[in-house]
């Protein structure tokens, strides 16, 4: 299955330039645990919650200064849209990453794939499994 079809493409992005308190801010209104930073259309980096908790709470303090670019994931991994699920579930396991950004043929910001929605969908499926097995086994003595 390739991941454009499984990635949301819906995704929150600011620019380098945006404060931390509003990447925060946008987090708690839109129920999201990351922003994509992108650079005309193009993903340069990623804050998370996490990010905003260590780089700027505990280390720096006063975050009235601060902006994406002092704290974001520099080094993004993205994935390609028509990359297969096995290589997106890879690359993520390989590097450690919860949020993947998908990206299109010249390099746009075309989505994301999270480990949150790999885990649902991946419940789903087991549920779908579940309820043939059941239809297929003899009932249980009572």
């Amino acid at each position: 299955m390739p991941i454009e079809d499984l990635a949301r493409s819906n995704v929150v992005t600011a620019t380098e330039e945006t404060a931390v308190s509003e990447l925060a801010q946008t987090m708690a209104d839109e129920t999201i645990g990351s922003v994509v930073i992108v650079n005309d259309e193009t993903p340069v980096g990623i804050v998370t919650d996490r990010d905003l908790a260590l780089r700027c709470v505990a280390e720096e303090g006063d975050t009235s200064d601060l902006t994406a670019e002092n704290v974001m994931t520099e080094d993004l991994e993205t994935v390609q849209q028509d990359a297969g699920f096995f290589e997106a579930v890879d690359l993520m396991s390989e590097t450690g990453i919860r949020r993947l950004p998908v990206t299109d043929d010249a390099g746009g910001l075309a989505g994301i794939l999270t480990s949150d929605d790999l885990t649902t969908l991946l419940a789903d499926e087991q549920q779908g499994l579940s309820k043939v097995i059941e239809a297929q086994r003899p009932p249980y003595d009572e």
